[in-house]
């Protein structure tokens, strides 16, 4: 970034924040006798200076000398109950690594749930594992788990905020192996990967040690009992004891990549031919330097963010606001969680092809640090509206800068601030603010986060979206209160987003508007051996108008969700209320239901569906709407994965069916072994609509498209990769055959080095 660009970006987030500062201080953080102290057991981890070897196999003398750890307790469904199964834990260590061992005993093996699949993937398997709190802050922690065959899955758990975050990938090893009488896991953490104090004599960590145990109900089993009414996870999980003279070490990790494609795109559809477009090969780089052990920086140089992983596929039709899709790029993903804020104001899939990027995470005592530069080659925008949302780019480059800060206070509270900036030739977006959440007692919880904008768009930009020809400024506000217990739960929501806000590095597709929610609702839990586990019912009010008073919407809804045998889990909603759009107003009255099973190991199926009034938003005139997302998961033994989906929508006005729509999509995918499996992904999407029902004469009476992709994908771990593949993409619209838009070939190489 040029040192210019750098002060006045700036110099905009100090003003803001001065701005915002006042309004906001009055918040009063809350003393320290909140929650409940640690309330689980005390266990001693065992010195080891011999060689473990990860193999699922338990015959190292460390074995023996460690402390037997069960697992005891049923947390979910039943509410701490005795656990049916017994399960062993053992953990040792040594200067470089934690070991962790499990024997998973089961009266019948032969229903337990294990597979092959890519890492982290096996959630819905049979699984054991561990969560380590690391600072022992009650707020952060690494999430290690395994299933029967030795697949990985690693998460990073946001107490604070209530996420989990399986992008997050450390390199560790893992053994499964299935037995007479179960299963047997073995893992082995390197200090390296995880992050803790330096310096301290003796570490004392808090630990969760569970077991997931898929059968008639989906189980949970816990080394200590589980509170249902305190509204915090990390406060009441055990504690490791006996670490000493470990360090995590300043690891340098430098993960360079080849990537080589060659493509072909018709030149224009559909009497175009296919031009192939000359090879390239690209070498890139990105490393990770652990810089102290509580500070990690991260630096790419021509980044390789090929689309390895395909985007699931999305109608779009009808719809005033942009889509959203998730980060699914490595660089971007890791420590994302140190950016998250009650709003959704990064969002790093803005930034589409970086050059280059430089990202800086910390935990320190009570204070974290995360900061993200990237330069990208292009600026896309998102210009949102009240009703709907329009997009557009700049076709030149910027450098987007991201900053957040969270301090903690108290027990389980937190104070923080967050900025971002992108600045290019002629535009520049900032925002900054703070925000807090707030534990009152076991049971509420408050949340709030205050922003400002500067930004400023060029003349053509302008003109063309409608957009302030000068800089101009806005601001949002989000204030939550929620009491959740074992039985009643009751939150309220208020949000209010000026129409001069924008978060370029977010995702906030709607402006100019006020929203306030109330709701409640009742919990009831059923006694062991009944067929609904729980059963809750709520209701809720909602409301929205325009910064000028001018109504959105308004509704009021009643619920219900339940879980019971054959891990069957459904929700069901009806609303009654009114949507206004273009100035007329609607009726939203309609009903949905969701209801997902997985009676067996081999197969599962959901479904979603609703029916009720919708609104042709081209013609602007009210309508019925249906919409049905049937999807299907099959598994014929441990190797091969099937899994099935669909949406069928359509909208009815008067005069006939204004359009029908559908959209499936099969991911297929055949396991190897652990390291190696091979994908093929099918997207079809097929649009009709009777054209003599729009005031438009132009559009097009029926559009389809195909996409393909086939993968060869080999993991030693989350960095040391080989892929091959290949892509094509089909259109054909009013009467055009299907024809090949693009195609694409690629080979991808990728190597850890550690030093």
């Amino acid at each position: 970034m040029r040192a210019l660009e750098l002060h006045t970006m700036w110099q905009r987030t100090a003003v803001l924040l001065l701005c915002l500062a006042v309004p906001v201080v009055t918040v009063a953080a809350p003393g320290k006798a909140q929650v409940a102290q640690h309330t689980g057991v005390v266990i001693e981890a065992v010195r080891t200076g011999e060689s473990v070897r990860i193999d699922g196999v338990l015959d190292e003398p460390v074995w023996r000398r460690a402390q037997d750890v069960p697992i005891p307790w049923e947390t979910y469904p039943g509410d701490n109950l005795p656990a049916p199964v017994k399960t062993e834990c053992r953990i040792a260590y040594s200067r470089d690594a934690l070991y962790v061992a499990f024997v998973a005993h089961d009266p019948d093996p032969s229903k337990i749930r294990a597979h092959l699949t890519d890492r982290d993937r096996a959630f819905n398997d049979d699984f054991v594992g561990i969560v380590l709190d690391t600072f022992h802050d009650q707020r952060r922690a690494f999430e290690f788990f395994v299933n029967p065959m030795g697949v990985q899955m690693d998460v990073v758990l946001d107490d604070v905020n209530g996420g989990e975050d399986a992008s997050w990938d450390a390199i560790w090893r893992s053994a499964g192996r299935l037995t007479k009488d179960g299963y047997v896991v073995e893992m082995a953490i390197p200090f390296s990967s995880l992050r803790f104090p330096r310096g301290q004599q003796e570490q004392t960590w808090g630990i969760d040690i569970l077991r997931v145990y898929p059968r008639d109900q989906r189980y949970m089993f816990r080394s200590q009992r589980n509170d249902r009414d305190l509204s915090c996870q990390l406060c009441q999980i055990s504690e490791l004891k006996g670490l000493e003279g470990i360090e995590p070490g300043h690891q340098l990790e430098l993960d360079p990549t080849l990537v080589s494609s060659m493509s072909a795109e018709r030149e224009s559809f559909p009497d175009g031919s296919m031009k192939t477009n000359d090879p390239t090969t690209e070498l890139g780089l990105t490393a990770r330097w652990g810089v102290t052990p509580n500070a990690t920086v991260s630096a790419t140089i021509n980044p390789d963010f090929s689309q390895v992983e395909a985007d699931a596929a999305q109608l779009d039709i009808n719809r005033t606001f942009a889509l959203f899709y998730p980060e699914k790029r490595p660089f971007f993903m890791e420590g994302s969680d140190y950016f998250d804020t009650p709003m959704n104001v990064v969002y790093t899939r803005m930034i589409e092809k970086p050059s280059w990027g430089l990202k800086y995470t910390s935990k320190a005592g009570r204070n974290t640090i995360g900061a993200l530069v990237a330069r990208d080659d292009v600026t896309n925008l998102i210009f949102p509206g009240s009703e709907g949302s329009s997009s557009g780019s700049l076709g030149r480059s910027n450098v987007s800068g991201i900053f957040r800060y969270r301090r903690d206070l108290g027990t389980t509270s937190t104070l923080g601030f967050l900025s971002t900036g992108r600045n290019g030739d002629g535009y520049h977006n900032a925002v900054a603010g703070i925000d807090g959440t707030f534990r009152l007692g076991k049971s509420d919880t408050v949340t709030f986060q205050a922003l400002g904008s500067s930004t400023g768009y060029p003349r053509a930009i302008s003109e063309d979206y409608g957009q302030p020809d000068r800089s101009f400024t806005g601001g949002a506000f989000d204030l939550e209160y929620g009491h959740d217990t074992k039985s009643w739960s009751w939150d309220a929501t208020y949000r209010n987003v000026s129409g001069g806000f924008r978060a370029d590095l977010g995702f906030m597709p709607r402006g100019d508007y006020r929203f306030g929610k109330v709701r409640g609702s009742h919990t009831w839990w059923g006694e062991k051996g009944a067929f609904f586990s729980r059963v809750r019912l709520g209701a809720n009010y909602d409301r929205m108008r325009t910064q000028s008073g001018s109504d959105l919407y308004r509704a009021a809804e009643l619920w219900a969700s339940f879980s019971a045998r054959a891990q069957t889990h459904g929700f069901i909603n009806l609303s009654s209320g009114d949507q206004w759009y273009n100035g007329r107003r609607f009726s939203a009255n309609g009903g949905m239901i969701f209801l997902s099973t997985s009676p067996a190991s081999s197969f599962s199926f959901r479904l979603f569906a609703s029916i009720g009034d919708g609104i042709d938003y081209v013609n602007t005139r009210p309508g019925d709407q249906v919409t049905i997302r049937p999807g299907i998961v099959w598994r014929p033994g441990r190797h091969l994965n099937l899994d099935l989906s669909s949406t069928y929508q359509t909208l009815d006005v008067s005069g006939g069916r204004l359009f029908r729509a559908s959209l499936s999509e099969l991911r297929l995918v055949y396991q190897l072994t652990v390291r190696t499996f091979a994908r093929a992904i099918l997207q079809y999407q097929d649009i009709d609509r009777s054209s003599g029902l729009y005031d438009d004469p132009d559009v097009q009476s029926n559009s389809r498209s195909f996409f393909v992709q086939l993968l060869f994908s080999y993991k030693v771990n989350p960095q040391t990769v080989f892929f091959l593949g290949y892509s094509e993409g089909r259109q054909g619209w009013n009467g055009i055959d299907m024809l090949a838009a693009d195609r694409t070939i690629f080979l991808k190489i990728g190597y850890a080095w550690l030093l």
